[in-house]
């Protein structure tokens, strides 16, 4: 479906709040009517955050295929690069119908992450991936849901479809590596981060900065949203 979008002020204005906090309710504002729904600010910061997720955890994806030291970790490291690639697809596909302004860069608590991992010796990285990764994804599995039962826009319920699949591969795969620390984890997954929003945040890409892509493999097997079946 095509159209223009109506937009009010808020729309233009990138997320501030597109870490891995609670959303707040006043995120449920709408801030655009388009042909494809309203579009509300946790909507928007959701398209971001599925955005974002993919510019640390490709490059961790990359990182494991090198680091590596068991199959399980490869296997998921493929996954990562898998489902990441096809989400970012689909984001830069309903990002500019919906008028949402996507990073370039991840933010700076995510940046961390890649740093830490690159950092580690291979005997550390596999233990490291793996909660690192169970982690971060059991934190967004119920932000999906929540936009999932939410949202009345088509565009951004598609993408919370994806995501909802691919989130809950890339869980299993971080527990079939057998490393991962559930009791730690899971402390760390239900503890907000104590961090100011600037770390959790992803900024906005520079002006005339060219978009990031991220390429799918040879093998892929993830596909993104047939926008054009979308009604």
């Amino acid at each position: 479906m095509g159209g223009a979008v109506s937009l009010t002020v808020a729309a233009l204005v990138y997320p501030g709040t597109s870490g891995a906090s609670a959303v707040p309710a006043s995120h449920d504002i709408i801030i655009a009517q388009t042909p494809w729904g309203p579009l509300t600010e946790s909507d928007r910061d959701f398209v971001v955050k599925v955005r974002a997720a993919g510019l640390w955890e490709y490059p961790v994806g990359q990182l494991g295929l090198q680091k590596g030291t068991t199959q399980a970790v490869v296997i998921a490291s493929r996954h990562l690069i898998d489902g990441h690639s096809a989400l970012d697809s689909t984001c830069r596909k309903i990002a500019p119908m919906l008028n949402i302004m996507l990073p370039n860069v991840a933010s700076p608590q995510q940046q961390g992450f890649v740093s830490s991992l690159t950092a580690d010796t291979r005997e550390q990285f596999d233990s490291d991936f793996a909660n690192i990764l169970r982690m971060t994804h059991g934190s967004i599995f119920n932000t999906v849901a929540k936009i999932r039962s939410t949202t009345k826009n088509t565009l951004v319920r598609a993408l919370a479809d994806q995501a909802n699949d691919t989130v809950l591969d890339h869980i299993t795969v971080m527990e079939r590596t057998g490393l991962v620390n559930f009791d730690q984890t899971l402390l760390r997954q239900t503890t907000p981060p104590n961090l100011p929003s600037y770390d959790l945040t992803p900024p906005p890409p520079a002006l005339g900065q060219s978009m990031t892509v991220l390429t799918p493999p040879p093998s892929a097997t993830s596909t993104p949203v047939d926008i054009d079946a979308i009604g």
